[in-house]
């Protein structure tokens, strides 16, 4: 394959949320991002990018190939030092209303607008072994390039889905039968490590970076203790915290059992 007008417009445009809009794709760059891909959602790639050297590292590339020179690699690159080799991809499909989820629990995202937090929610989530990842509108994009390099393409594993608002998100979770909110609040709420429902068909919303959550009547609130009375943590830093308190909690033996 070769770089065309068109081809090299594309690749620009995509750098931009109009244009991964317009065309329905997104860019994946960087050897373990696009190794993701490869593996996890080949159907998606519609072509990829790449030097020498990094189509040296990748080995199988599915789909049509383009090698092109350092110096035009880096026309496209958004990275300093990089690994030579994007793909371009389509933009997953969300799933249906049909289709409900698997988790035992929802884990949600309002308004999240920082990249490197939202790809690094999905890294975390995606190493628990939970497949779902809720967020609302003013959230970052998924597919933007910042979102997908600090994810190292973790969402193309993921079944993402996008609401309105926090209300349309719970009237879907309660429907596919996750009646219960939980809003993380830094400083008032239920211990997240006594609270007993947390994760039982219920929904775990981490808010904004600024602003934390949006109200919502009727949902409960639980909290990370903090002894040392800071004033909150890094939104991922607080995802860690609770996912991997799930984690804690299935992998623990019974009582007088052993883990094995």
């Amino acid at each position: 394959m070769e770089l065309t007008r068109k081809t090299e417009s594309l690749l620009r445009s995509l750098r931009t949320r109009h244009g991964r809009r317009k065309s329905g794709c997104c860019l994946c760059e960087g050897v373990r991002a696009t190794g993701e891909l490869f593996l996890r959602r080949p159907e998606l790639v519609r072509f990829t990018v790449a030097t020498e050297r990094g189509a040296a590292a990748m080995g199988n590339i599915p789909g049509e190939l383009c090698i092109v020179t350092e110096e035009k690699f880096a026309e496209f690159s958004a990275t300093v030092n990089s690994q030579g080799v994007l793909a371009v991809a389509s933009v997953p499909p969300e799933p249906g209303c049909d289709q409900p989820p698997q988790d035992p629990f929802l884990l949600a995202l309002d308004r999240l607008g920082d990249p490197g937090n939202f790809g690094t929610i999905c890294r975390t989530l995606r190493s628990t072994g939970l497949t779902e990842l809720w967020y609302t509108r003013g959230s970052v994009d998924p597919y933007g390039d910042k979102a997908v390099r600090s994810a190292l393409g973790a969402q193309f594993a993921l079944s993402l889905r996008s609401f309105e608002n926090l209300e349309a998100l719970r009237e879907q979770a309660a429907r596919f039968g996750y009646p219960t909110v939980y809003l993380t609040d830094p400083h008032t709420g239920e211990d997240c490590f006594r609270c007993s429902g947390l994760f039982d068909r219920s929904v775990v919303v981490i808010g904004a970076e600024a602003d934390g959550v949006s109200a919502l009547d009727g949902a409960a609130r639980v909290t990370i203790p903090m002894p040392g009375n800071y004033e909150s943590l890094n939104a991922a830093q607080a995802a860690t915290v609770f996912l991997f308190e799930y984690v804690r909690r299935i992998t623990a033996p019974a009582p007088g059992g052993i883990l094995s």
